[in-house]
């Protein structure tokens, strides 16, 4: 064994434990990073191939890990651009120059221009809802743009679908043929009548007058008409016919909808767009008409005062007329090995080779976690945890630096031979 040897293997242990203490220094620098990691150093060993009867040292190589995977504590905010992840997932966000990347670090707040920017400079990426569910690319991030809370004010949008569940009366009367609202005369009369708001392009209110008439046992007519059309008095006749009529059939032997009827009526608001109205959970039970339900999508133009985020990433906005409408929905992304992500400046990862594909998906969905608003994950940083291996390097560096001065001193005393 020589004694250079062994001091080239002393100053690799040396090296090995100052890189463990930058380690250490990184992860105490970061105990107060929102969405921080810690890292660790992982030791191994080098060995150099020995001659028989002889021995030569070899050394220690390093390797960086990131505890990606590992869940930190959240802590409750009182802004509701605070975001976390409970569970599996990464916000996708965006650099300057429109660079994507992965972070769970979600204290975002709007910029200027109304983009909602995390504290390193990151534009958070959502799909933007008009008002259906995006089409979402499983493996890309086409369709992704920055949710912006600016644009949020003065918006219309026009009715395009919606529910209507009720109970109709198994004991009415039948309304004769010459009677129905869909003849739309002065003698027009029916069993059930209900009202329904729409919307039409520009966010003006068009009110339906939706009309339910008995036709025979288990039969039954239903008629949407426009209210500004109705008479002076109210009601028929209508100065237009009917929007739409549709028949209702419901099975005797339970009161459901039969699978031979209209399970949905279809109007063009006036206006506006074509609205789908789902029946498919309508009853004919012996009792009265009863309104179960009744939803419409589309609002009218209105300011956005309160914004909020529930748990599967759907941004809603609560405008001033007290119309709730999705915006937004933020997706998460994942990979196969997410501590074999590579990091990068501003607390967000690059997917590596070993890391596996991004995938992108909705909170909530297969493996994915949770999105938590009002709440910021913590740094995974344990200070007692680092404290302790500061001290632990801090001596094996110092016993490594002791090998060390024993060699040059050994080589002293073999240089002086000389003399």
């Amino acid at each position: 064994m020589s004694l250079t040897g062994v001091m080239r293997t002393s100053v690799s242990g040396m090296s090995a434990q100052a890189t463990r203490l930058s380690t250490v220094a990184d992860n105490v620098a970061n105990v107060n990073t929102t969405g921080y990691k810690k890292s660790s150093c992982e030791f191994s060993t080098l060995l150099l191939q020995n001659c028989p009867g002889a021995y030569e040292s070899g050394g220690v190589d390093t390797d960086i890990r990131s505890a990606v995977s590992g869940q930190g504590s959240l802590l409750s905010t009182s802004s509701v651009t605070d975001l976390a992840v409970s569970g599996d997932g990464f916000f996708v966000v965006q650099d300057a120059s429109g660079t994507p990347y992965l972070t769970r670090a979600g204290a975002f707040q709007a910029d200027g221009d109304g983009n909602l920017e995390n504290a390193a400079g990151f534009t958070l990426l959502g799909y933007r809802l008009d008002p259906d569910q995006p089409d979402v690319t499983v493996n890309g991030y086409t369709g992704l743009t920055p949710v912006n809370l600016e644009d949020l004010a003065l918006t219309a949008s026009a009715s395009t679908s919606g529910t209507f569940t009720a109970n109709l009366p198994s004991t009415a009367d039948v309304t004769p043929s010459a009677e129905l609202p869909s003849a739309n005369s002065a003698s027009s009369t029916y069993n059930a009548k209900k009202s329904l708001v729409t919307y039409d392009s520009l966010g003006g209110e068009v009110t339906l007058d939706l009309y339910f008439s008995k036709t025979a046992d288990n039969r039954w007519e239903m008629s949407a008409f426009n209210k500004a059309d109705s008479a002076a008095s109210g009601g028929f006749p209508y100065s237009s016919a009917a929007l739409t009529t549709i028949s209702l059939a419901f099975n005797p032997a339970d009161g459901k909808l039969a699978s031979s009827s209209a399970q949905e009526l279809t109007a063009s608001i006036p206006g506006g767009q074509a609205l789908t109205l789902d029946l498919s959970k309508m009853t004919q039970l012996a009792t009265d008409y009863t309104v179960l339900g009744a939803e419409v999508n589309g609002n009218a133009p209105s300011g956005s005062s309160v914004v909020d985020i529930a748990r599967d990433g759907t941004v809603y906005a609560t405008y001033d007329n007290s119309t709730r409408v999705p915006v937004y929905r933020i997706p998460l992304a994942h990979v196969t090995s997410p501590d074999r992500l590579t990091p990068v400046a501003g607390n967000a990862y690059q997917p590596s080779a070993d890391s596996g594909d991004v995938q992108i998906g909705f909170a909530q969905t297969g493996t994915l976690g949770s999105i938590v608003s009002n709440a910021l994950e913590q740094s995974t940083v344990d200070l007692a945890t680092e404290l302790t291996a500061m001290i632990d390097a801090q001596r094996s560096y110092s016993a490594n630096s002791k090998v060390f001065q024993t060699g040059s001193e050994l080589m002293d005393v073999l240089v002086n031979l000389k003399r």
